[in-house]
């Protein structure tokens, strides 16, 4: 029990480590948007935490990749928008994990159509729930920079959908190939 612990921690702290670097390292980054935002692989390493591991796994992961952005270079306007744009939205990720179970059912079971789909409707759920995280930081926080007459809900769906859309279809897409090659990365 105490080994499997160690392991548990030692895998949240690589991997959101991972994550970080995912997103500041240029070449495995675009930047798209002056204001913050990327299209990247850093929720990568916490779909595999929270498929890996669950919820538990995965949401440690993601609160500790948001104290990384932070740490390296976050946009802070206020406590709470930081909160908001940071804690919240990266920890809300590992929520993935809620379809844990199923994608270890179809690993046991050999089902790959069965595998991609749990993969994919797994980044869509940690994915939605960061993409609404920033959606409403967007509104209450960056509603100024919208442009001359256009509503700022509109303002922060196309700002924060033109990277989280790409951003969740690359991660679904690599998540899947890594598990469809190698299912046993996926068990403890």
């Amino acid at each position: 029990m105490k080994n499997r612990r160690v392991l548990f921690m030692v895998e949240v702290a690589i991997f959101s480590a991972l994550a970080i670097l995912l997103d500041i390292i240029p070449f495995l980054s675009f930047k798209l948007w002056a204001q913050g935002g990327s299209i990247s692989f850093a929720m990568v390493p916490v779909f595999i935490m929270a498929f890996r591991w669950g919820v538990r796994g995965g949401v440690l992961t993601g609160l500790l990749l948001g104290f990384y952005q932070i740490l390296t270079g976050a946009i802070i306007i206020t406590p709470v928008q930081t909160l908001i744009d940071y804690i919240l939205a990266f920890a809300v990720i590992g929520l993935a994990g809620v379809v844990a179970k199923p994608l270890w059912n179809s690993i046991k079971e050999n089902h790959k159509k069965s595998l991609i789909m749990w993969i994919v409707f797994g980044c869509l759920i940690g994915s939605s729930l960061r993409f609404i995280g920033h959606f409403i930081a967007g509104i209450v926080f960056y509603g100024k920079f919208a442009p001359e007459g256009q509503p700022v809900w509109l303002y922060s769906l196309l700002y924060n959908g033109g990277y989280m859309l790409p951003a969740f279809i690359l991660s679904a897409l690599v998540v899947s190939l890594l598990f469809v090659k190698r299912p046993k990365l996926i068990v403890r």
